[in-house]
């Protein structure tokens, strides 16, 4: 069974379907397609239904990734026993999940960030009000970590031959 991560930002238009659009291809590229699922949401129902930024879209395949077809969705509470990972893109996406989740769940709540070793800030900024150059430096955070979670995930389901990562049932 595929290992499920769903990316999480504000509106589910910028930051979170570029994530998961960056995991797909990537996760394909590393032949791991078939051990994950990825998806995004947003923690506002403000675009739900719409598809992605047109700058995100425009930044997003300039580098190869496909947006377009991303529908925004909101958050729900079966998002919770659904995914294995419920992954913020910032802190404030963070504690809105920390809240919104029933306290059974908050082990699989994280920070995007949490995954780099290349950046210091834990947080991807958002790029709806700034211009072209905030999506290129969200693409940079958000290849680098993504890269380094399908590593540390796909190397504990190797480790464990489970897909909880401490291994426990």
């Amino acid at each position: 069974m595929p290992r499920r991560i769903l990316f999480v930002c504000t509106g589910n238009i910028c930051r979170s379907p570029t994530a998961e659009g960056v995991a797909r291809r990537l996760a394909e590229k590393m032949g791991l397609d078939e051990a994950f699922e990825f998806d995004s949401a947003g923690t506002h129902g403000y675009h739900v239904g719409d598809t992605p930024d047109p700058r995100t879209v425009t930044a997003a395949a300039r580098r190869g990734y496909e947006l377009a077809h991303l529908r925004a969705r909101r958050v729900t509470e079966f998002d919770f026993i659904r995914f294995d990972h419920v992954i913020a893109m910032g802190r404030d996406h963070l504690e809105w999940l920390k809240r919104a989740c029933p306290q059974l769940y908050h082990d699989k709540l994280a920070l995007l960030l949490e995954f780099s070793e290349r950046f210091e800030d834990d947080e991807v900024p958002d790029p709806y009000y700034g211009g072209m150059e905030g999506f290129e430096e969200v693409l940079d955070l958000v290849e680098e970590a993504v890269m380094q979670m399908l590593l540390r995930l796909s190397s504990q389901r190797r480790d464990t031959g489970s897909g909880n990562p401490s291994g426990t049932q």
